[in-house]
Order: structure tokens, then C-alpha cells, then sequence
């Protein structure tokens, strides 16, 4: 295959300095409506989750959004898979979404703040049954010889938790990713894209236009 002749051009949109919200937080929550609206994204809440550990190697997995404000962008996980190992030692994060069929990303830099355990224990019970079982069923990033050893173990937690509450493992849990940096992007004709980062600036933020 000849992937250095695979090219495409970008040509959905352009994005101009007075169409950008003066805060990042609304101006992610416009392009996420528009994401779920346009009907195009199976899965608009995913995100690439990147995390370095304590020996600086950089590793990147994809998990979904599950709330954002002000504060900051929320999503759960095993905490003693890889990422929460990472961020045990090291809270800075990005989180990257790349909405391909809109021609854009957006990513997200900040530092991972754990939740607290009321958080944890509502937003664990409210998932399906099933999935808090897989939850505990699973040592997240641990080896196992079979799927079989692990379909097994999760069937009788399934019978053992049939007729009552699962309870939440300690391990279980979620972030909050409090930003410091935003960056959207908007694919453009001839690969001259439109970038504009917001950083920090006291209490506001200060937006800049970064060439392609």
C-alpha cells in the first residue's frame, strides 16, 4: 500500500478569532452539541487520555467524557490500571478529541485531580449492573492466560451480586482534569489549518492563533 498518496483535502469550515467564546469552557461546549447534533460520531464523548510515568515514557489510551464545567472534565476508570499509575505520580494530563469527520480536534492540558468517594459511589451504581460487575470482575492492565478465566470470574460475581448492590472497589474511581491549556482546531483547505490556544492568564484566559 502506498500510504504516502493517501491525502484528502479539508475544506468543512474555517474558524476565525471573533466566532471563539472568550471562555473555553462554553466554546467546548458548543462544538461538543454540535458533534452529538451532527449525527456523524458514534462515540462524540471519546477521548484520548495521555498520561507520562514516573520513568517519562508517555503512553495514551481512549476513555469517555463524563461531565465537564469550570471546574473541569470528568472521566472514571480502575486506579490501579496503567493511566492511574501514571497519574499517581505524575497529575499532568491531556485529553484529545479528534472529531475526523467535522475536520476537527480539541485538546485539553491540565492536572488530574482525584474524586471523591460520594462522586465515585454515584456515578458507579447509576452504570448498568453488568458493567459494575465487569468492574470488579477486572484487574485492569494486570496479564491474564485466558478470556475464559476472566469471562468465568465475571460470571459468578454476576450470581453472587444477582439479588443485591455490587459494591464499588476501592480501586474504582474518577478525575477531574482541571485545564490550563485549551487548543481547537479546524481542518483547512491546503493544510492551513485554523488553531487558537487558550492559556491561562489570572482569572481569564488569553487566546492566541497558532500557525498550522
Amino acid at each position: 500500500m502506498d500510504l504516502q498518496a493517501m491525502r484528502r483535502e479539508y475544506g468543512l469550515g474555517s474558524l476565525h478569532r471573533e466566532q471563539l467564546d472568550s471562555d473555553p469552557v462554553k466554546q467546548f461546549e458548543l462544538w461538543m452539541q454540535q458533534a452529538i447534533d451532527s449525527g456523524l460520531l458514534s462515540d462524540p464523548t471519546a477521548m484520548t487520555v495521555a498520561t507520562v510515568n514516573d520513568e517519562r515514557i508517555p503512553s495514551q489510551r481512549i476513555v469517555l467524557l463524563k461531565g465537564y464545567d469550570h471546574k473541569g472534565f470528568r472521566f472514571y476508570t480502575n486506579k490501579n490500571s496503567q493511566k492511574g499509575q501514571d497519574i499517581s505520580t505524575n497529575s499532568q494530563v491531556n485529553l484529545h478529541f479528534a472529531w475526523l469527520p467535522l475536520e476537527r480536534q480539541i485538546s485539553i492540558t491540565g492536572s488530574a485531580i482525584p474524586l471523591d468517594s460520594e462522586d465515585n459511589d454515584r456515578y458507579f451504581h447509576s452504570r448498568p449492573k453488568e458493567s459494575q460487575v465487569a468492574a470488579l470482575a477486572s484487574q485492569q492492565s494486570r496479564p491474564i492466560e485466558s478470556r475464559d478465566i476472566l469471562e468465568s470470574h465475571y460470571q459468578s460475581l454476576l450470581r453472587e451480586y444477582e439479588n443485591t448492590q455490587v459494591p464499588r472497589p476501592e480501586h474504582w474511581g474518577g478525575y477531574c482534569v482541571e485545564p490550563q491549556q485549551f487548543e481547537f482546531w479546524q481542518g483547512g483547505q491546503h493544510r492551513l489549518h485554523d488553531r487558537y490556544l487558550y492559556s491561562k492568564d489570572g482569572a481569564n484566559w488569553r487566546i492566541t492563533r497558532l500557525q498550522p
